[in-house]
């Protein structure tokens, strides 16, 4: 029966694993990368059962994946950081395309290039095998594992703790979940490629407490989950989690924390000033502004007692004024005001928010907040002073969004002049694309944007003619080049590409913007368009990836269409020959020029 089944799983699995399904789910680079694991034999034994197939691929370490077919589509596991974040990954295309050869189907014969596969293993005979032991020679071959295999046996510590908790009355003892924990963490300092196996043990552990709280259990898994914050943050300060792999568990046990406070409720007065000492302690924000979710829990009672808290802590916060140097640590300041600012929104009063943020003005950004505070609830005029204040304390160099949001509140008020004074400073303190436009914009809002143009224009002709002869002093080199990119960018923008390619032709601008100008004039001037284009296929296949063959061999087929319509046909062919010579040894590029139409 269970052959019978198996087989028809297995016809399943064929009608959905097909090659060209494989390419679609991967994408043509990962396909290929896939291909090439495949074809070098990186791909394990092969395993398969009701449809499922699993097999290791050895990639900067070995890999999982799992295959199988439901509901006329093709699910995928893999154990990489790729595959752990839903991608379907160039190891999934692998065992996939082992799995294909494997079975030797006609249309899937030429996938087959390596013919050393592993046949996979059948493990209808391996259940007809363990069916056929006794327990205690069951028992005892899963008792070798867990003495050879650290990892097996941790996740049978693991369960046999969530075992007694769930079956048993009394008590618990929650010291193996703590210890549990604390081995999953302890390993030293993690490389970036182990972080992803370190975390998925950490994460066991975790569940396991989550298991508690599902199973009743909250009120004693609570020292627990409050123990694996403090954990999983040492765990964060000896590993290199560029992919956030801990730090998602870091925002889960925080998540869990919250849930079995719901259903332990413990004293609000205690929580309150465990709360508070996280919040202030806190260095990865995983409970930043949480009193608001926490108050139901807390109680009158528990949130006055941890506004006490913050009252007594912000009472000993000094105010910073423009101009003066901050005595405490960023952390410092901005732990104790994130919590005061979130106790005056719950409670709705704007004049003590203001009160808050006014704490600290040191710098720009801070007037702009309560500006924009006061006018999201209707005070005008206090927005116009808050952000008149701002721009009078940080005159050159301001934060543009306080210069916008004033520039806005004039406007408002018809003092058109002031708007335009404040955006014209903030084009010349930076000129720009993005500084160009907020000027036309403004402009135009005066009907007056032919004017503020040719002002704009002749400002940056200005700055380029000084940087050329040297006059430009050196704190201002940073808003200039001695080329003319502004300016072909500010024409590309404006749609006038004949006054752009006329300033990239006096002046130079960056390449970025030459291929733009030869996007737009290949049609009708392709004998501009083609050497900047052929300019860009040596330094782009010297990049030696994958994505940048493809893009060079995107080039190649601009350079070979502009040159059959100017009439040098001839002329390709010895060019593309030349580049095939030059780039032999790039295997994966040649491949690419083997299929070039």
């Amino acid at each position: 029966m269970a052959r019978t089944r198996d087989a028809l799983r297995r016809t399943e699995l064929a009608q959905v694993l097909r090659r060209e399904v494989l390419r679609e789910l991967a994408g043509a680079r990962s396909f290929e990368r896939g291909e090439d694991y495949f074809e070098s034999g990186c791909v394990g034994r092969l395993a398969e059962y009701e449809g499922r197939v699993t097999a290791s691929v050895q990639g900067t370490e070995k890999y999982v994946v799992k295959l199988c077919a439901e509901n006329e589509q093709l699910l995928f596991d893999c154990t990489c950081p790729v595959g752990d974040g839903g991608s379907f990954c160039k190891h999934c295309v692998a065992v996939g395309l082992s799995w294909l050869a494997n079975h030797a189907y006609p249309d899937h014969a030429k996938a087959s290039r390596n013919r050393n596969e592993k046949r996979p293993l059948t493990m209808d005979a391996v259940r007809a095998y363990l069916e056929g032991l006794g327990q205690e020679a069951l028992i005892e071959m899963l008792m070798e594992r867990a003495l050879a295999d650290e990892g097996f046996r941790e996740q049978l510590f693991i369960r046999l703790a969530s075992w007694n908790a769930t079956n048993q009355s009394g008590p618990l003892d929650i010291g193996p979940f703590l210890d549990a924990i604390d081995r999953a963490v302890d390993a030293g300092y993690v490389a970036y490629r182990e972080v992803h196996s370190y975390a998925r043990g950490i994460r066991a552990a975790v569940d396991s407490v989550e298991n508690l709280i599902e199973h009743g259990r909250a009120a004693e898994a609570l020292p627990v989950v409050e123990h694996a914050l403090d954990a999983v943050e040492r765990a964060l300060s000896q590993v290199d989690d560029s992919d956030g792999y801990v730090g998602g568990i870091l925002e889960h046990v925080a998540d869990l924390h919250l849930a079995a406070c719901k259903e332990a409720k413990p004293d609000g007065e205690k929580l309150a000033e465990w709360l508070f000492r996280r919040e202030m302690d806190d260095g990865y924000g995983s409970f930043r502004g949480s009193v608001a979710e926490y108050a139901p829990i807390l109680g009158k009672r528990g949130l006055a007692r941890y506004r006490a808290l913050a009252e007594e802590a912000w009472s000993r916060l000094p105010a910073v004024n423009p101009g003066q140097k901050d005595p405490l640590s960023w952390s410092e300041r901005w732990r104790i005001t994130a919590i005061m600012e979130s106790l005056a929104r719950a409670s709705g009063d704007v004049d003590a928010l203001i009160a808050v943020l006014s704490r600290d003005l040191s710098n720009a950004y801070s007037f702009l907040k309560i500006a924009e505070l006061c006018k999201q609830h209707g005070k005008r005029d206090l927005a116009l002073e808050w952000a008149e204040r701002g721009v009078k304390a940080f005159p050159e160099h301001t934060d543009w969004r306080l210069r916008e949001f004033l520039a806005e509140e004039y406007h408002r008020r018809k003092r058109h002049d002031e708007a335009m004074a404040l955006v014209w400073k903030e084009f010349t303190e930076g000129p720009s694309l993005e500084t160009y436009q907020a000027l036309k914009k403004h402009a135009d809002r005066v009907q007056d944007g032919p004017a503020w143009r040719e002002q704009a224009l002749g400002f940056v002709r200005e700055q380029i003619a000084r940087q050329k002869k040297g006059s430009q002093r050196r704190s201002d080199l940073w808003a200039f080049r001695s080329d003319h990119s502004l300016l072909v960018e500010l024409f590309l923008w404006e749609k006038d590409s004949e006054s752009g390619w006329q300033e990239a032709q006096a002046g130079g601008c960056d390449e970025r913007l030459w291929l733009q100008l030869a996007d737009q004039r290949a049609k009708d001037h392709p004998e501009d368009a083609l050497p900047i284009y052929r300019r860009q296929i040596e330094p782009t296949v010297n990049q030696k990836n994958n994505a940048a063959y493809e893009e060079a061999v995107k080039y190649l087929r601009i350079v070979r269409d502009l040159m059959n319509r100017l009439g040098r046909s001839g002329e390709f062919a010895a060019y593309l020959s030349s580049i095939r010579a030059a780039h032999k040894p790039k295997r994966n590029f040649m491949r690419l020029l083997e299929r070039f139409k």
